[in-house]
């Protein structure tokens, strides 16, 4: 039977934001080799997966097929600003549904915020791609994940199920790496 893979992907400052305080991603978190792996990745995806405030502003962006959540339709419903995209309120249906109604059966899906969405899918992710601004502190931001900043975005992830591979730098002046965060393969007795 086909299968959804299922990756997530954000850029956090060093204390584990996404966006400032105005909930907008700044300039100073935005990377040239971050954009690049990004964009990369979102080209090679079957499907992407957002809130009603997370976008990718890039030159495919139209083209691709996307699932935005909110709760503004009581289930799913065709979004009336972009052919290429439905609405989804999981309350009222599944994620399952959702693809269904998006036409994939198969392949990736990329998920990029923004952090309750992130929190949706923490159990279910195949990898989650965490790449870092060492050097970018956002006071007053808004975190990646829920639980964050109580905990680290690397704690969350371990936490479910989740283990680091080996970090790629994307942007050596800046300190700019990603990691991916793959799911522990589990065992049976």
């Amino acid at each position: 039977m086909p299968r959804l893979r299922i990756d997530g992907y954000v850029i956090v400052s060093a204390d584990g934001m996404l966006a400032n305080a105005a909930r907008m991603m700044p300039d100073e978190l935005k990377f040239d080799g971050d954009k690049r792996f990004f964009t990369a990745a979102l080209d090679d995806a079957d499907l992407i997966v957002h809130g009603r405030n997370s976008f990718e502003d890039q030159p495919n962006s139209p083209q691709r097929k996307r699932i935005i959540l909110t709760r503004s339709v009581a289930s799913l419903a065709p979004d009336p600003s972009n052919p290429r995209a439905i609405l989804w309120n999981p309350a009222g249906a599944s994620f399952e549904a959702a693809c269904e109604r998006a036409g994939v059966h198969a392949g990736t899906i990329a998920v990029i915020g923004g952090p309750d969405v992130f929190g949706m899918f923490m159990d279910r992710y195949d990898t989650f791609w965490l790449s870092q601004a060492p050097r970018v502190k956002l006071p007053g931001g808004e975190p990646c994940f829920p639980g964050v900043p109580a905990r680290s975005p690397e704690e969350i992830l371990a936490a479910h199920g989740l283990a680091a591979g080996e970090a790629r730098m994307l942007d050596p002046a800046c300190g700019v790496s990603v990691t991916p965060w793959r799911r522990i393969a589990q065992t049976s007795l």
